[in-house]
This record gives C-alpha cells, structure tokens and sequence, in this order.
C-alpha cells in the first residue's frame, strides 16, 4: 500500500497594513471558515483573482459560467449557500 503524502506549500513572509475594519472581516470569516487567517486571506485573494480573469465584456450568461468555473462553484457549494442565506433571514425576522 502506498502512502500519498501532501505536497508542501510554498509560503512567502509578509508585512502589510489593515484598517481595523478589514481585520475584523478576516478574522469573522476565518473563524467562519475554520481557517487560520492566512488561509482566509489567500482564499479572499484567490476568489478576487479568478473574479478578474473574467471576460465581463462576453454574454452575461457565459461570463456567470466561467466564474462560477474559476471559483470552482457545484451545485453542494450553492445549496449550502442557499440554506445559510434562508437560515439568516429567518434568524433576523421579528
């Protein structure tokens, strides 16, 4: 039985600046997502770069297509989306 073993990720040190408002919506969607806050980061920056490699100028409907594409989108990820959206408009009902 052969043992696969993760490839290594190749990580750059870095020194930035954030306003106290981008720093508490990385930290809510990091404990959101469960991630450490450099895994939210590079997903943020992952999903605003495959957002930009889209042809908007092309039919609406292909453009959706290919960004759901780059964001790897399946119908699970959209269900689950759909859910979380109806459970916290419910919660916020009077």
């Amino acid at each position: 039985m052969a043992i696969t073993l993760p490839m290594a990720r190749t990580t750059v040190r870095t020194t930035f600046s954030l306003d106290p408002d981008t720093v508490s919506a990385l930290d809510r969607l990091a404990a959101k997502w469960q991630v450490p806050k450099s895994e939210a980061l590079r997903r943020i920056v992952g999903a605003a770069a495959a957002v930009e490699e889209v042809d908007w100028a092309s039919d609406a409907l292909a453009a959706l297509d290919e960004l759901q594409a780059k964001l790897q989108l399946t119908e699970e990820k959209a269900d689950a989306w759909i859910r979380e959206v109806r459970a916290a408009r419910e919660a916020s009902r009077p």
